[in-house]
């Protein structure tokens, strides 16, 4: 997990139940028909009260009553989804299709199973074709709009969620797809206008999924001190939510209030010990606290369980706060070796050197960064000052 993952929430999906019905009209004379009629019935209620194993047993009657049968066809389609089997509920779906073409049920189910399978084209392909014969159906709009979302088409996706908004005005799917959308491409200040909307509209029964995501728009704005509400809000509701402890650590974090970000990473590690990230953040918040002890404990246990190299860093970095500048340029010269475009090893690598009374080694440092091709506004800075005898 990386922070992109921690520091995001997905999108919040409201789970969709759409099964086939067979009316009282569809009745007939029939014995067999009326059977097959009471036998969809059946199954389709069995399926929504998740008796899975009851309702194919239903489905597959109906298929020894009549070869092909599309009820029976998308309902073990749809039996098979519910599984989370999409390879085999595609199977089904695609039955369905060859013998009944643009059957809307089979053409839904199976657009699902290929985004739930992340092929999003497919999915797209197909709930077009749905929309060929239903152009104003919001559950499938949404659905595209989710699946171009996926594939990074930012016109395409928010032309559909403005269009299910212009439908049905405060629709939830549309305002929170629009935030995740303008989320995904780092217009934090939109993100936060649709999530708004969305925590205004159900002020009753507020979803904490929103209230982190609003929380994580003012972390990316850098108003540490406007997200800190949300966060708490969250954490009123499930006081081990993660996005929520993470959140508040990160906005103390940003506020330069260090020793309150801890006791949010603390929170954080007793629900997991081992989240290599996390214990070096701790670390990073002890070392800004000037608890070089601690800070060391928890780089070492980060890098216990695997190479992280902001773990190192902090290491080397607590080397230069004690003063040991030739242990720390070890450090940071063997950190470089490993990941030579890393402009911030440069910089701390060279300000030991003038710790050190080397200057020259300083400014050969960071020549040896520009000379890799990089640009770096910090590295520049710095070299200006060392050259020019400007106070760092």
């Amino acid at each position: 997990m990386n922070n992109e993952d921690i520091a995001a929430n997905e999108q919040i999906i409201i789970a969709d139940e759409s099964f086939p019905a067979v009316s009282e009209s569809e009745k007939t004379d029939n014995p067999q028909a009326d059977k097959i009629s009471e036998l969809s019935k059946e199954g389709y209620q069995l399926l929504k009260g998740n008796k899975i194993s009851e309702a194919e047993d239903a489905f597959r009657k109906i298929l020894e009553l009549e070869d092909n049968n599309n009820y029976a066809l998308v309902g073990l389609g749809d039996s098979e989804r519910k599984r989370n089997n999409f390879n085999e509920a595609i199977k089904f779906y695609t039955a369905c299709l060859s013998y009944h073409p643009g059957n809307n049920y089979a053409l839904f189910g199976l657009a699902d199973c290929y985004k739930a399978l992340n092929q999003y084209h497919r999915a797209i392909e197909i709930w077009e074709q749905y929309l060929v014969h239903d152009d104003r159906n919001i559950t499938v709009l949404t659905r595209v709009a989710d699946a171009y979302r996926k594939i990074r088409d930012f016109k395409k996706s928010k032309e559909l969620y403005l269009k299910v908004l212009d439908m049905e005005q405060n629709n939830a799917y549309a305002l929170i797809g629009l935030g995740h959308l303008h989320y995904d491409f780092k217009e934090y200040k939109d993100a936060l206008y649709y999530w708004t909307r969305m925590l205004e509209l159900n002020k009753d029964a507020v979803d904490i999924r929103v209230l982190t995501s609003i929380g994580n728009c003012h972390r990316k704005l850098k108003t540490f001190d406007q997200g800190v509400s949300y966060f708490e809000n969250a954490l009123e509701m499930d006081p081990d939510n993660f996005y929520a402890l993470f959140g508040l650590a990160d906005c103390y974090r940003g506020m330069n209030q260090q020793y309150r970000s801890i006791e949010y990473w603390n929170r954080i590690l007793k629900l997991d010990p081992n989240n290599k990230v996390i214990l070096t953040r701790a670390g990073d918040a002890y070392r800004n606290t000037g608890d070089y002890k601690t800070a060391s404990e928890y780089y070492s246990k980060a890098l216990d369980i695997d190479f992280d190299i902001y773990a190192a860093l902090g290491l080397a970095l607590i080397c230069k706060g004690e003063g040991k500048y030739a242990e720390a340029v070890d450090r940071l010269s063997s950190l470089i070796r490993n990941d030579p475009k890393n402009y911030r090893l440069y910089i701390d690598l060279a300000d030991c050197y003038v710790k050190m009374n080397k200057r020259q080694d300083a400014v050969t440092c960071l020549e040896n960064y520009q000379k890799q091709g990089p640009r770096s506004q910090p590295i520049n800075d710095m070299l200006d000052k060392l050259k020019n005898n400007k106070p760092l």
